[in-house]
Protein backbone atom coordinates (compact mmCIF):
# COMPACT_ATOMS: atom_id res chain seq x y z
CA UNK A 1 0.00 0.00 0.00
CA UNK A 2 1.16 3.51 -0.66
CA UNK A 3 1.98 5.94 2.14
CA UNK A 4 -0.56 8.79 1.96
CA UNK A 5 1.93 11.23 3.44
CA UNK A 6 4.64 10.43 0.93
CA UNK A 7 3.47 12.87 -1.74
CA UNK A 8 3.45 15.66 0.86
CA UNK A 9 6.88 14.90 2.26
CA UNK A 10 8.31 18.30 1.49
CA UNK A 11 9.30 17.68 -2.16
CA UNK A 12 8.88 20.73 -4.39
CA UNK A 13 5.72 20.80 -6.46
CA UNK A 14 7.64 21.63 -9.60
CA UNK A 15 11.15 20.63 -10.54
CA UNK A 16 13.64 23.39 -9.65
CA UNK A 17 15.50 24.99 -12.56
CA UNK A 18 18.65 23.03 -13.34
CA UNK A 19 17.66 20.12 -11.09
CA UNK A 20 17.67 16.53 -12.29
CA UNK A 21 14.82 14.41 -10.94
CA UNK A 22 16.04 11.45 -8.85
CA UNK A 23 13.48 8.61 -8.58
CA UNK A 24 12.64 6.90 -5.32
CA UNK A 25 14.92 4.00 -4.37
CA UNK A 26 11.84 1.85 -3.60
CA UNK A 27 10.67 1.71 -7.22
CA UNK A 28 13.74 0.04 -8.80
CA UNK A 29 13.79 -2.61 -6.08
CA UNK A 30 10.08 -3.39 -6.61
CA UNK A 31 10.57 -3.68 -10.38
CA UNK A 32 13.64 -5.84 -9.83
CA UNK A 33 11.60 -8.28 -7.76
CA UNK A 34 9.05 -8.47 -10.57
CA UNK A 35 11.84 -9.00 -13.10
CA UNK A 36 13.37 -11.82 -11.08
CA UNK A 37 10.02 -13.56 -10.69
CA UNK A 38 9.38 -13.31 -14.44
CA UNK A 39 12.85 -14.66 -15.21
CA UNK A 40 12.49 -17.61 -12.82
CA UNK A 41 9.22 -18.80 -14.34
CA UNK A 42 8.27 -17.96 -17.91
CA UNK A 43 4.74 -19.28 -17.31
CA UNK A 44 3.86 -17.34 -14.16
CA UNK A 45 0.96 -14.85 -14.43
CA UNK A 46 1.14 -11.69 -12.34
CA UNK A 47 -1.99 -10.92 -10.34
CA UNK A 48 -1.08 -7.72 -8.46
CA UNK A 49 0.57 -4.99 -10.53
CA UNK A 50 -1.66 -1.93 -10.53
CA UNK A 51 -0.41 -0.64 -7.18
CA UNK A 52 3.03 -0.24 -8.80
CA UNK A 53 1.42 1.86 -11.55
CA UNK A 54 -0.55 4.26 -9.32
CA UNK A 55 2.36 4.67 -6.93
CA UNK A 56 3.00 8.46 -6.96
CA UNK A 57 6.73 7.81 -7.36
CA UNK A 58 6.08 5.82 -10.54
CA UNK A 59 3.77 8.51 -11.90
CA UNK A 60 6.22 11.26 -10.99
CA UNK A 61 9.10 9.53 -12.75
CA UNK A 62 6.89 8.98 -15.81
CA UNK A 63 6.00 12.69 -15.82
CA UNK A 64 9.64 13.80 -15.79
CA UNK A 65 10.51 11.40 -18.60
CA UNK A 66 7.96 12.94 -20.96
CA UNK A 67 8.99 15.32 -23.70
CA UNK A 68 8.48 18.79 -22.26
CA UNK A 69 7.69 20.65 -25.48
CA UNK A 70 5.40 18.00 -26.98
CA UNK A 71 2.11 19.07 -28.54
CA UNK A 72 -0.89 18.92 -26.18
CA UNK A 73 -3.78 16.51 -26.61
CA UNK A 74 -7.47 17.26 -26.96
CA UNK A 75 -7.62 18.93 -23.52
CA UNK A 76 -4.83 21.41 -24.32
CA UNK A 77 -2.88 20.49 -21.17
CA UNK A 78 0.87 21.14 -21.43
CA UNK A 79 3.74 19.62 -19.47
CA UNK A 80 4.66 22.87 -17.73
CA UNK A 81 1.10 23.82 -16.84
CA UNK A 82 0.50 20.38 -15.30
CA UNK A 83 3.72 20.71 -13.30
CA UNK A 84 2.66 23.94 -11.59
CA UNK A 85 0.63 21.86 -9.14
CA UNK A 86 2.36 18.57 -9.85
CA UNK A 87 1.99 16.79 -6.51
CA UNK A 88 -1.73 17.58 -6.21
CA UNK A 89 -2.30 16.47 -9.81
CA UNK A 90 -0.37 13.22 -9.37
CA UNK A 91 -2.12 12.46 -6.08
CA UNK A 92 -5.51 12.97 -7.74
CA UNK A 93 -4.47 10.81 -10.70
CA UNK A 94 -3.23 8.11 -8.33
CA UNK A 95 -6.55 8.06 -6.44
CA UNK A 96 -8.55 7.80 -9.66
CA UNK A 97 -6.41 4.90 -10.85
CA UNK A 98 -6.78 3.17 -7.50
CA UNK A 99 -10.58 3.31 -7.40
CA UNK A 100 -11.08 2.71 -11.14
CA UNK A 101 -12.33 6.21 -11.91
CA UNK A 102 -9.59 6.98 -14.44
CA UNK A 103 -10.92 7.44 -17.99
CA UNK A 104 -8.76 7.59 -21.09
CA UNK A 105 -9.51 10.46 -23.48
CA UNK A 106 -9.46 10.18 -27.28
CA UNK A 107 -6.17 10.93 -29.02
CA UNK A 108 -5.87 13.92 -31.33
CA UNK A 109 -5.09 12.89 -34.90
CA UNK A 110 -2.23 14.70 -36.66
CA UNK A 111 -0.35 13.95 -39.85
CA UNK A 112 3.37 14.22 -40.61
CA UNK A 113 4.90 13.91 -44.10
CA UNK A 114 6.77 10.73 -45.00
CA UNK A 115 9.86 10.50 -47.19
CA UNK A 116 7.78 9.18 -50.11
CA UNK A 117 5.41 12.17 -50.01
CA UNK A 118 2.56 10.42 -48.22
CA UNK A 119 1.17 11.40 -44.82
CA UNK A 120 1.77 9.32 -41.69
CA UNK A 121 -1.09 9.50 -39.15
CA UNK A 122 -0.05 10.02 -35.53
CA UNK A 123 -2.07 10.19 -32.34
CA UNK A 124 -1.40 12.77 -29.63
CA UNK A 125 -2.76 11.57 -26.25
CA UNK A 126 -3.58 13.96 -23.43
CA UNK A 127 -0.83 14.50 -20.86
CA UNK A 128 -2.36 12.33 -18.11
CA UNK A 129 -2.79 9.44 -20.53
CA UNK A 130 0.89 9.79 -21.47
CA UNK A 131 1.86 9.66 -17.79
CA UNK A 132 -0.24 6.58 -17.07
CA UNK A 133 0.91 4.82 -20.24
CA UNK A 134 4.58 5.45 -19.51
CA UNK A 135 4.17 4.33 -15.88
CA UNK A 136 2.36 1.16 -16.93
CA UNK A 137 4.95 0.31 -19.60
CA UNK A 138 7.75 0.83 -17.05
CA UNK A 139 6.14 -1.78 -14.78
CA UNK A 140 5.26 -4.25 -17.54
CA UNK A 141 8.71 -3.96 -19.13
CA UNK A 142 10.08 -5.63 -16.01
CA UNK A 143 8.14 -8.72 -17.09
CA UNK A 144 8.30 -8.63 -20.86
CA UNK A 145 11.97 -7.72 -21.21
CA UNK A 146 12.67 -11.21 -19.86
CA UNK A 147 10.37 -12.68 -22.55
CA UNK A 148 11.21 -10.69 -25.68
CA UNK A 149 13.70 -12.42 -27.96
CA UNK A 150 17.18 -11.24 -28.82
CA UNK A 151 16.47 -10.34 -32.47
CA UNK A 152 13.78 -7.81 -31.47
CA UNK A 153 15.28 -4.32 -31.17
CA UNK A 154 12.53 -1.73 -31.59
CA UNK A 155 11.59 0.56 -28.68
CA UNK A 156 13.22 -1.56 -26.01
CA UNK A 157 15.36 -0.30 -23.10
CA UNK A 158 19.05 -0.32 -23.94
CA UNK A 159 18.47 -1.13 -27.62
CA UNK A 160 18.63 1.17 -30.61
CA UNK A 161 18.36 1.22 -34.38
CA UNK A 162 22.13 0.90 -34.65
CA UNK A 163 22.03 -2.26 -32.54
CA UNK A 164 19.63 -3.73 -35.12
CA UNK A 165 21.82 -2.54 -38.00
CA UNK A 166 24.90 -4.06 -36.35
CA UNK A 167 23.12 -7.38 -35.84
CA UNK A 168 22.02 -7.49 -39.49
CA UNK A 169 25.50 -6.65 -40.78
CA UNK A 170 27.14 -9.20 -38.47
CA UNK A 171 24.67 -11.92 -39.43
CA UNK A 172 25.27 -11.36 -43.13
CA UNK A 173 29.04 -11.58 -42.73
CA UNK A 174 29.27 -14.44 -40.23
CA UNK A 175 26.42 -16.68 -41.47
CA UNK A 176 25.85 -18.24 -44.86
CA UNK A 177 23.18 -15.85 -46.11
CA UNK A 178 22.43 -15.91 -49.85
CA UNK A 179 18.80 -14.75 -49.91
CA UNK A 180 17.09 -11.92 -48.07
CA UNK A 181 13.39 -11.46 -47.39
CA UNK A 182 12.65 -7.72 -47.27
CA UNK A 183 9.16 -7.64 -45.75
CA UNK A 184 6.67 -4.89 -44.97
CA UNK A 185 3.44 -5.28 -42.99
CA UNK A 186 0.64 -3.29 -44.58
CA UNK A 187 -0.73 -0.67 -42.16
CA UNK A 188 0.49 -2.60 -39.12
CA UNK A 189 -0.50 -0.16 -36.36
CA UNK A 190 -4.00 0.16 -37.86
CA UNK A 191 -4.36 -3.62 -38.23
CA UNK A 192 -3.61 -4.74 -34.66
CA UNK A 193 -6.60 -6.78 -33.51
CA UNK A 194 -7.72 -5.77 -30.00
CA UNK A 195 -9.08 -9.21 -29.18
CA UNK A 196 -5.84 -10.99 -30.01
CA UNK A 197 -3.81 -8.30 -28.26
CA UNK A 198 -5.71 -8.74 -25.00
CA UNK A 199 -5.28 -12.52 -25.23
CA UNK A 200 -1.54 -12.09 -25.70
CA UNK A 201 -1.29 -9.77 -22.70
CA UNK A 202 -3.28 -12.19 -20.53
CA UNK A 203 -0.60 -14.85 -21.09
CA UNK A 204 1.43 -12.98 -18.47
CA UNK A 205 -0.90 -10.46 -16.83
CA UNK A 206 -3.70 -11.83 -14.61
CA UNK A 207 -4.36 -8.48 -12.92
CA UNK A 208 -7.71 -7.60 -14.49
CA UNK A 209 -7.33 -3.96 -13.47
CA UNK A 210 -4.20 -3.59 -15.59
CA UNK A 211 -5.85 -5.34 -18.54
CA UNK A 212 -8.87 -3.03 -18.27
CA UNK A 213 -6.50 -0.06 -18.17
CA UNK A 214 -4.99 -1.12 -21.48
CA UNK A 215 -8.47 -1.72 -22.92
CA UNK A 216 -9.39 1.86 -22.00
CA UNK A 217 -6.58 3.18 -24.19
CA UNK A 218 -7.56 0.90 -27.05
CA UNK A 219 -11.23 1.94 -26.90
CA UNK A 220 -10.62 5.67 -26.34
CA UNK A 221 -10.79 6.31 -30.07
CA UNK A 222 -9.42 9.09 -32.26
CA UNK A 223 -10.65 12.67 -32.51
CA UNK A 224 -10.26 14.18 -35.98
CA UNK A 225 -12.04 17.29 -37.27
CA UNK A 226 -14.33 17.21 -34.24
CA UNK A 227 -15.46 13.63 -34.90
CA UNK A 228 -14.62 10.80 -32.52
CA UNK A 229 -14.18 7.37 -34.06
CA UNK A 230 -13.66 4.02 -32.34
CA UNK A 231 -12.46 0.75 -33.83
CA UNK A 232 -11.86 -2.85 -32.79
CA UNK A 233 -8.51 -2.67 -34.56
CA UNK A 234 -5.41 -0.53 -34.39
CA UNK A 235 -3.45 1.46 -31.86
CA UNK A 236 -2.58 5.07 -32.75
CA UNK A 237 1.12 5.80 -33.16
CA UNK A 238 2.39 8.54 -30.89
CA UNK A 239 1.54 7.33 -27.40
CA UNK A 240 3.99 5.80 -24.94
CA UNK A 241 2.14 2.48 -24.95
CA UNK A 242 1.78 2.07 -28.71
CA UNK A 243 5.33 0.75 -29.42
CA UNK A 244 5.13 -1.59 -26.43
CA UNK A 245 1.76 -2.97 -27.53
CA UNK A 246 3.18 -3.49 -31.04
CA UNK A 247 6.12 -5.44 -29.60
CA UNK A 248 3.80 -7.65 -27.55
CA UNK A 249 1.61 -8.35 -30.58
CA UNK A 250 4.54 -9.26 -32.84
CA UNK A 251 6.27 -11.24 -30.08
CA UNK A 252 3.43 -13.75 -30.16
CA UNK A 253 2.36 -13.40 -33.79
CA UNK A 254 5.86 -13.39 -35.31
CA UNK A 255 8.89 -13.77 -33.01
CA UNK A 256 8.01 -17.00 -31.22
CA UNK A 257 6.74 -18.52 -34.46
CA UNK A 258 9.94 -17.59 -36.33
CA UNK A 259 12.04 -19.13 -33.61
CA UNK A 260 10.09 -22.40 -33.83
CA UNK A 261 10.07 -22.38 -37.64
CA UNK A 262 13.84 -21.97 -37.74
CA UNK A 263 14.33 -24.92 -35.39
CA UNK A 264 11.85 -27.23 -37.13
CA UNK A 265 12.19 -26.51 -40.84
CA UNK A 266 15.52 -24.80 -41.58
CA UNK A 267 18.45 -26.92 -42.68
CA UNK A 268 20.68 -23.99 -43.58
CA UNK A 269 21.47 -20.76 -41.76
CA UNK A 270 18.64 -18.32 -41.02
CA UNK A 271 19.05 -14.86 -39.47
CA UNK A 272 16.27 -12.57 -38.22
CA UNK A 273 16.37 -8.90 -37.25
CA UNK A 274 13.22 -7.00 -36.29
CA UNK A 275 12.82 -3.35 -35.36
CA UNK A 276 9.16 -2.70 -34.47
CA UNK A 277 7.19 -3.70 -37.59
CA UNK A 278 10.25 -3.65 -39.92
CA UNK A 279 12.09 -6.93 -40.22
CA UNK A 280 14.66 -8.66 -42.39
CA UNK A 281 15.09 -12.43 -42.65
CA UNK A 282 18.16 -13.95 -44.30
CA UNK A 283 18.41 -17.52 -45.65
CA UNK A 284 21.09 -19.81 -46.95
CA UNK A 285 18.76 -21.70 -49.31
CA UNK A 286 16.21 -20.22 -51.70
CA UNK A 287 13.77 -23.11 -51.23
CA UNK A 288 13.60 -22.45 -47.49
CA UNK A 289 13.12 -18.74 -48.10
CA UNK A 290 10.18 -19.42 -50.42
CA UNK A 291 8.60 -21.84 -47.96
CA UNK A 292 9.06 -19.37 -45.12
CA UNK A 293 7.36 -16.58 -47.10
CA UNK A 294 4.35 -18.78 -47.86
CA UNK A 295 4.09 -19.93 -44.23
CA UNK A 296 4.46 -16.35 -42.98
CA UNK A 297 1.56 -15.15 -45.11
CA UNK A 298 -0.59 -17.90 -43.65
CA UNK A 299 0.55 -17.11 -40.12
CA UNK A 300 -0.19 -13.41 -40.46
CA UNK A 301 -3.62 -14.08 -41.93
CA UNK A 302 -4.60 -15.72 -38.63
CA UNK A 303 -3.82 -12.52 -36.74
CA UNK A 304 -5.37 -10.10 -39.26
CA UNK A 305 -2.03 -8.97 -40.64
CA UNK A 306 -0.98 -8.79 -44.28
CA UNK A 307 2.35 -8.44 -46.04
CA UNK A 308 2.39 -5.52 -48.46
CA UNK A 309 2.43 -7.10 -51.94
CA UNK A 310 4.50 -4.31 -53.53
CA UNK A 311 6.99 -3.83 -50.68
CA UNK A 312 7.66 -7.46 -49.79
CA UNK A 313 10.24 -9.20 -51.97
CA UNK A 314 12.73 -12.03 -51.90
CA UNK A 315 16.10 -11.07 -53.37
CA UNK A 316 19.43 -12.72 -53.94
CA UNK A 317 21.91 -11.04 -51.62
CA UNK A 318 25.18 -12.29 -50.19
CA UNK A 319 28.77 -13.27 -50.96
CA UNK A 320 27.90 -15.45 -53.99
CA UNK A 321 25.01 -13.35 -55.32
CA UNK A 322 27.19 -11.16 -57.55
CA UNK A 323 28.89 -14.10 -59.22
CA UNK A 324 25.62 -16.04 -59.67
CA UNK A 325 23.86 -13.07 -61.25
CA UNK A 326 26.83 -12.25 -63.48
CA UNK A 327 26.94 -15.84 -64.70
CA UNK A 328 23.20 -15.77 -65.47
CA UNK A 329 23.36 -12.33 -67.09
CA UNK A 330 21.13 -10.66 -64.48
CA UNK A 331 23.37 -7.73 -63.61
CA UNK A 332 24.36 -6.56 -60.14
CA UNK A 333 22.65 -7.93 -57.01
CA UNK A 334 19.57 -6.08 -55.87
CA UNK A 335 19.64 -3.78 -52.86
CA UNK A 336 17.24 -3.39 -49.94
CA UNK A 337 16.46 -0.64 -47.43
CA UNK A 338 16.36 -1.01 -43.66
CA UNK A 339 16.20 1.70 -40.99
CA UNK A 340 17.18 4.52 -43.34
CA UNK A 341 20.10 2.73 -45.05
CA UNK A 342 20.36 1.11 -48.47
CA UNK A 343 22.24 -2.19 -48.12
CA UNK A 344 24.47 -3.08 -51.08
CA UNK A 345 26.64 -6.10 -51.89
CA UNK A 346 30.25 -4.93 -52.02
CA UNK A 347 33.87 -5.95 -51.57
CA UNK A 348 36.57 -4.76 -49.19
CA UNK A 349 39.39 -2.79 -50.75
CA UNK A 350 41.99 -4.50 -48.60
CA UNK A 351 41.35 -8.15 -49.51
CA UNK A 352 38.44 -8.21 -51.98
CA UNK A 353 36.19 -10.18 -49.63
CA UNK A 354 32.45 -9.71 -49.44
CA UNK A 355 31.07 -6.91 -47.32
CA UNK A 356 27.82 -5.00 -46.97
CA UNK A 357 27.88 -1.33 -47.97
CA UNK A 358 25.36 0.78 -46.07
CA UNK A 359 24.52 4.12 -47.65
CA UNK A 360 21.99 6.78 -46.73
CA UNK A 361 18.71 6.11 -48.51
CA UNK A 362 18.34 8.60 -51.35
CA UNK A 363 14.72 9.35 -50.48
CA UNK A 364 15.68 10.12 -46.87
CA UNK A 365 18.50 12.39 -48.02
CA UNK A 366 16.28 14.28 -50.45
CA UNK A 367 13.45 14.61 -47.95
CA UNK A 368 15.78 16.08 -45.32
CA UNK A 369 17.26 18.55 -47.79
CA UNK A 370 13.77 19.62 -48.85
CA UNK A 371 12.87 20.23 -45.20
CA UNK A 372 16.06 22.26 -44.69
CA UNK A 373 15.29 24.34 -47.79
CA UNK A 374 11.78 25.14 -46.56
CA UNK A 375 13.01 26.09 -43.09
CA UNK A 376 15.76 28.30 -44.53
CA UNK A 377 13.11 30.16 -46.48
CA UNK A 378 11.20 30.72 -43.26
CA UNK A 379 14.36 31.90 -41.46
CA UNK A 380 15.48 34.08 -44.38
CA UNK A 381 16.07 37.23 -42.32
CA UNK A 382 17.23 35.62 -39.08
CA UNK A 383 20.78 36.47 -37.88
CA UNK A 384 23.52 34.35 -39.41
CA UNK A 385 24.71 32.95 -36.03
CA UNK A 386 21.17 31.79 -35.16
CA UNK A 387 20.75 30.03 -38.51
CA UNK A 388 24.26 28.61 -38.27
CA UNK A 389 23.56 27.07 -34.86
CA UNK A 390 20.35 25.51 -36.13
CA UNK A 391 22.04 24.10 -39.26
CA UNK A 392 24.85 22.79 -37.08
CA UNK A 393 22.34 20.80 -35.05
CA UNK A 394 20.73 19.46 -38.23
CA UNK A 395 24.04 18.34 -39.76
CA UNK A 396 25.29 17.01 -36.42
CA UNK A 397 22.18 14.89 -35.89
CA UNK A 398 22.39 13.57 -39.45
CA UNK A 399 26.06 12.63 -39.04
CA UNK A 400 25.49 10.96 -35.68
CA UNK A 401 22.86 8.65 -37.18
CA UNK A 402 24.22 8.03 -40.69
CA UNK A 403 27.92 8.14 -39.80
CA UNK A 404 28.59 4.43 -40.33
CA UNK A 405 31.73 3.01 -41.97
CA UNK A 406 31.89 3.38 -45.77
CA UNK A 407 29.11 6.01 -45.81
CA UNK A 408 31.50 8.97 -45.79
CA UNK A 409 30.69 10.20 -49.34
CA UNK A 410 26.97 10.46 -48.55
CA UNK A 411 27.74 12.37 -45.35
CA UNK A 412 29.98 14.81 -47.25
CA UNK A 413 27.31 15.27 -49.90
CA UNK A 414 24.67 16.13 -47.30
CA UNK A 415 26.93 18.69 -45.61
CA UNK A 416 27.83 20.27 -48.96
CA UNK A 417 24.19 20.43 -50.07
CA UNK A 418 23.17 22.08 -46.78
CA UNK A 419 25.91 24.67 -47.25
CA UNK A 420 24.82 25.28 -50.84
CA UNK A 421 21.19 25.79 -49.77
CA UNK A 422 22.38 28.20 -47.09
CA UNK A 423 24.35 30.18 -49.66
CA UNK A 424 21.27 30.47 -51.88
CA UNK A 425 19.18 31.64 -48.94
CA UNK A 426 21.74 34.27 -47.90
CA UNK A 427 22.08 35.51 -51.48
CA UNK A 428 18.34 36.13 -51.70
CA UNK A 429 18.24 38.55 -48.79
CA UNK A 430 18.58 41.47 -51.21
CA UNK A 431 19.16 42.14 -54.89
CA UNK A 432 22.86 42.78 -54.26
CA UNK A 433 23.32 40.22 -51.54
CA UNK A 434 25.18 37.50 -53.46
CA UNK A 435 27.52 35.63 -51.09
CA UNK A 436 30.75 34.47 -52.77
CA UNK A 437 31.75 30.89 -52.14
CA UNK A 438 34.99 31.94 -50.44
CA UNK A 439 33.01 33.63 -47.67
CA UNK A 440 30.48 30.80 -47.65
CA UNK A 441 33.25 28.30 -47.06
CA UNK A 442 34.26 30.16 -43.89
CA UNK A 443 30.66 30.10 -42.64
CA UNK A 444 30.34 26.38 -43.38
CA UNK A 445 33.61 25.54 -41.63
CA UNK A 446 32.57 27.60 -38.60
CA UNK A 447 29.01 26.38 -38.11
CA UNK A 448 28.58 22.98 -39.77
CA UNK A 449 30.20 19.92 -38.14
CA UNK A 450 32.53 17.88 -40.30
CA UNK A 451 31.18 14.84 -42.13
CA UNK A 452 32.90 12.04 -40.25
CA UNK A 453 32.26 8.38 -39.51
CA UNK A 454 31.35 8.20 -35.82
CA UNK A 455 30.26 4.54 -35.53
CA UNK A 456 32.73 1.62 -35.39
CA UNK A 457 32.51 -1.39 -37.64
CA UNK A 458 29.62 -3.62 -36.47
CA UNK A 459 31.80 -6.69 -35.96
CA UNK A 460 34.00 -4.68 -33.61
CA UNK A 461 31.10 -3.20 -31.64
CA UNK A 462 29.18 -6.47 -31.48
CA UNK A 463 32.31 -8.20 -30.23
CA UNK A 464 32.62 -5.73 -27.37
CA UNK A 465 28.93 -5.97 -26.44
CA UNK A 466 28.71 -9.77 -26.52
Amino acid sequence: MENPTRARSGKPRTQPRGCTYVPSSDLPSALERIRQAARRDSEVRFTALLHHVYNPDTLREAYFRLERDAAPGVDGQTWRAYGETLEENLQDLSERLKRGAYRAKPVRRVYIPKADGRQRPLGVPVLEDKIVQRATVAVLNAIYETDFLGFSYGFRPGRSQHNALDALYTGQLTRRVNWVLDADIRGFFDAIDHGWLVKFIEHRIADRRVVRLIQKWLSAGVLEDGTRTRSEQGTPQGGSASPWLANVYLHYAFDLWVQQWRQRHARGDVIVVRYADDFIVGFQHKSEAERFLADLRERFRKFHLELHPDKTRLLEFGPVAAENRRRKGRGKPETFNFLGFTHICGKKRSNGRFTVLRQTMRTRLQAKLSAVKAELRRRLHDPIPAVGQWLGRVVGGHVRYYGVPMNGPALGLFRFQVGWLWQRALSRRSQTGFVPWKRMRRLIDRWLPSARVCHPYPLRRMGVIT
